[in-house]
C-alpha cells in the first residue's frame, strides 16, 4: 500500500464516520491502527496524515489547520519515545534469542542419564528459577560399580553462568580421566575457576565418588550447602559435613576428603541452596523444617522421593521458586 492509498483509506474512514458514527467505523479505525503500527508510522506522521485527510473532505477552518502544526510538534516527542521503545524491543528480542541459544547449550552440557550401579538407587531433580540456571550437576561413570558426581552453584545467572558451566564441564571431564580423588579434583578446579572466572564470581561445589562394591561415598566440599546423611537403623538425619573455600575465591586452596559408608536403606541427599532458601509467609525456611519433610518421604524410591519433595516445597512457598533448585539422592537398596 502506497502513502497515497493510505491517505485515501484514512479519508474514506473519516467520511464514513462523519456520516454514520457507527461501530463499524470505529472497528475500521482499530484495523487501520494495526496497519499503521505494522508500517512503523510514527505519531507525528499520523498527525500529518489526519490533517491531509481532513483537507480531502472539504474546506478546513484556518485555526484547525494551524492547530495541526502544534499537534505535530507535540507528536514529535511521542515519536522519539516510540522509536526508542521500538529499538529497545528489537534489542530485547535479540537478547531473548541469544538466551534461548545459551539455555539450549546449557541443557546439552548436563547428563541425559543417571548412573546405574548395583545396589544403589539414584534420583535427581533440577529446576531453574528462570530460563538460565546457575546450578550445575554432573555424573561420570568409571566402571560398572563406580561413578563420580558433582553438584554446584554458580554465582550469577544468565549467559555468564552458562559459560562457566561449560568450563566446569570440560574441566571435570578431563580430570575424571585422571582418577584423582575428590579433594584433588576440587583443588584443580579451583585453579581453573580462579584463572578464568571474573573475580566477582565463584562456584560452590560438592564432588564425590561412590563405590557400589563397598557402598562408600568419598567426597570433598568447596563452600557448598551441606547435604544430609540418613541412617535407617537410627531413623535419623545428619549433616553431611565438609570444609573448603568456594572455587575461585583464593588461589592454592586445599580441600579435605571425607568418607561415609552406607548400609541398606541409608540415603545421601545433596542439594543446592535453592532447596532451603525460601520464605514461608514472613519467615525463612529452616533446615530443621526440611528434615521433617525428608523424614516423610525417605521410604520412597530415590526419584520418587526427589519429585515428591520438590512438589511439597513448591506448594509450601505458594508455587514461587526464588532460586534454582537441584537435589541429588543416593539410596542404598
Amino acid at each position: 500500500m502506497t502513502d497515497y492509498d493510505l491517505e485515501e483509506q484514512y479519508a474514506r474512514l473519516l467520511r464514513d464516520y462523519r456520516e454514520g458514527k457507527g461501530e463499524a467505523q470505529l472497528y475500521g479505525a482499530q484495523q487501520l491502527g494495526k496497519q499503521l503500527l505494522a508500517r512503523n508510522v510514527s505519531p507525528e506522521e499520523l498527525a500529518d496524515l489526519h490533517g491531509r485527510a481532513l483537507e480531502r473532505l472539504g474546506p478546513v477552518p484556518e485555526f484547525v489547520r494551524e492547530s495541526f502544526q502544534i499537534l505535530t510538534e507535540i507528536m514529535i516527542e511521542y515519536g522519539n519515545t516510540y522509536r526508542s521503545i521500538h529499538s529497545w524491543r528489537s534489542r530485547h528480542q535479540q537478547l531473548e534469542s541469544e538466551i534461548a541459544v545459551a539455555s539450549a547449550m546449557q541443557q546439552a552440557l548436563l547428563p541425559q542419564r543417571l548412573p546405574s550401579c548395583p545396589g544403589v538407587d539414584v534420583g535427581l531433580i533440577s529446576v531453574p528459577a528462570k530460563q538460565m540456571s546457575g546450578d550445575y550437576y554432573d555424573f561420570v561413570c568409571h566402571d560398572s560399580h563406580r561413578f563420580s558426581l558433582a553438584i554446584a552453584d554458580i554465582t550469577g545467572k544468565g549467559i555468564p553462568a552458562a559459560m562457566c558451566m561449560s568450563m566446569l564441564k570440560y574441566a571435570i571431564d578431563g580430570l575424571g580421566e585422571m582418577e584423582l580423588g575428590p579433594a584433588d579434583i576440587l583443588r584443580h578446579l579451583n585453579n581453573v575457576v580462579e584463572r578464568n572466572l571474573d573475580p566477582s564470581m565463584f562456584v560452590t561445589m560438592v564432588y564425590g565418588r561412590y563405590d557400589a562394591a563397598v557402598h562408600r561415598f568419598c567426597y570433598a566440599t568447596a563452600g557448598h550447602e551441606p547435604g544430609f546423611l540418613y541412617r535407617r537403623a537410627e531413623d535419623r538425619f545428619y549433616d553431611l559435613e565438609g570444609r573448603g573455600a568456594a572455587l575461585g575465591i583464593a588461589p592454592g586452596s586445599t580441600y579435605e576428603e571425607r568418607e561415609v559408608a552406607l548400609e541398606p536403606g541409608d540415603c545421601l541427599i545433596l542439594l543446592t541452596d535453592g532447596v532451603t532458601e525460601r520464605k514461608v509467609g514472613r519467615a525463612y525456611f529452616q533446615r530443621e523444617e526440611l528434615v521433617s519433610y525428608l523424614q516423610g518421604e525417605v521410604g520412597a524410591p530415590a526419584q520418587e522421593m526427589a519429585n515428591r519433595l520438590y512438589r511439597r516445597l513448591l506448594l509450601l512457598s505458594q508455587f514461587e521458586l526464588p532460586d534454582d533448585y537441584t537435589m541429588i539422592i543416593l539410596r542404598r537398596t
